[in-house]
């Protein structure tokens, strides 16, 4: 399946399968390669209900960048907030750039996210995915820099679904950008574009509660996904955690993103 806009024609949303493309690495967050091998030999604990599994990786895994998809737009604001009084349940995200080649963290690396809202439509392109709503061509987009641990801290709402695709949020890694007086930025050069995905059973939960249940497009599955290849943290798979008792609540998400530079 492709990241297809209703009404519209595909728009080479495959996967790269160019021998030279850039490659990336995720590793679970905060985690160096020894103390992901200590981790891979204790004992395993029984998990909570509500949160995906951390992927059991000794080492860094290196994987193909995921296309960009129809839906990106230039000159997005860098902010640490991006809801726009969006409605949804509340994601923390957590995502750590690291050097491939050494694990070492990678500050001041701009981290751009975008994905769709609860009725499964992106900004500047609503009614796509057959629900009418305001559309002010930033909501649910932008970034921030890392820290001086590598690490973007985000706030965003868990993503809806569209047709075709399962729920995921698009990123793309930037170094050496401009920032402007208008809160935007430009330049640099892009070190990785890829995608951010749920644990199936989390969605499930998710997309049962409203807002969420009004979106009347039948969600596709991590399984049924044509973009997701079922590489857990190594294809973009997301650590979530519960911040409460309920979905509603919300969840953190984390994931360390490994980059070529």
């Amino acid at each position: 399946m492709t990241d297809t806009p209703m009404n519209e024609t595909p728009m080479n949303d495959v996967p790269t399968t160019d021998a030279v493309a850039r490659r990336t690495v995720l590793v679970a967050t905060g985690a160096t390669a020894a103390a992901l091998a200590v981790g891979a030999a204790a004992p395993r604990t029984q998990a909570s209900p509500d949160t995906a599994p951390v992927a059991a990786a000794a080492v860094c895994t290196l994987t193909r960048e995921m296309t960009e998809g129809p839906y990106y737009l230039d000159g997005q604001y860098v902010r640490a907030d991006i809801t726009e009084g969006k409605t949804g349940f509340p994601l923390k995200l957590a995502l750590t750039v690291v050097d491939d080649d050494t694990c070492a963290t990678i500050s001041n690396a701009l981290v751009e996210i975008w994905h769709c809202d609860a009725l499964g439509e992106y900004s500047g392109y609503v009614g796509n995915n057959g629900h009418n709503e305001p559309d002010s061509g930033t909501f649910l987009r932008g970034g921030v820099l890392t820290n001086s641990s590598g690490v973007a801290n985000i706030t965003t709402v868990y993503p809806g679904w569209y047709i075709g695709r399962c729920v995921h949020i698009h990123v793309k890694v930037h170094v050496g950008v401009t920032l402007t007086s208008d809160g935007s930025f430009t330049g640099g050069t892009e070190l990785h574009t890829g995608q951010l995905f749920f644990n199936e059973t989390i969605t499930a939960k998710v997309g049962a509660l409203s807002p969420y249940s009004a979106n009347t497009v039948r969600r596709t599955t991590l399984a049924q996904d044509g973009i997701y290849d079922d590489g857990g943290a190594a294809s973009g798979l997301l650590t979530l955690t519960a911040l409460g008792s309920s979905p509603s609540a919300g969840y953190s998400g984390t994931l360390t993103l490994g980059v070529e530079r």
